[in-house]
């Protein structure tokens, strides 16, 4: 976790901007949490996230999952990222994403994410990605 902690604070300047904290590992799995933060907001009337912030701290969270599998540090490159924004965020409320890096090949790894504010069966988004691992 203590590698994963320094990937999340020194290696990463934009999710560090965004206040993204890594909270759980697992051997393929990573947990990552999106504290709530005015300076997020996408809309001021309604208070919710904006999609941008949570499209990183998607792609952060199964990142990191890559790398807990592959046991290792390696750099790596989004080929694709599906998001289904199942329901606005509620505001005020930190959100939590889990990712899953279930499969790898010798160039690609894929994962599935899902992002809640404490209530896994009440998913706001939902997710699916492929990383091209550039160094073997």
């Amino acid at each position: 976790m203590e590698r994963c902690s320094l990937f999340y604070s020194d290696i990463v300047p934009h999710n560090h901007a965004l206040g993204l904290k890594l909270v759980d590992v697992a051997p393929t799995e990573a947990t990552v949490e999106l504290p709530y933060a005015d300076f997020l907001v996408g809309n001021p009337e309604t208070g919710v996230i904006a999609g941008g912030p949570v499209t990183t701290l998607i792609d952060a969270t199964c990142g990191t999952s890559v790398m807990l599998r592959l046991g290792r540090m390696t750099p790596m490159v989004t080929l694709d990222l599906r998001i289904d924004y199942l329901r606005p965020a509620r505001p005020g409320v930190t959100l939590t994403a889990v990712a899953e890096c279930y499969r790898t090949t010798r160039q690609v790894a894929f994962v599935r994410a899902l992002v809640h504010q404490g209530d896994k069966n009440h998913p706001v988004a939902s997710a699916q990605g492929t990383f091209m691992l550039t160094e073997e």
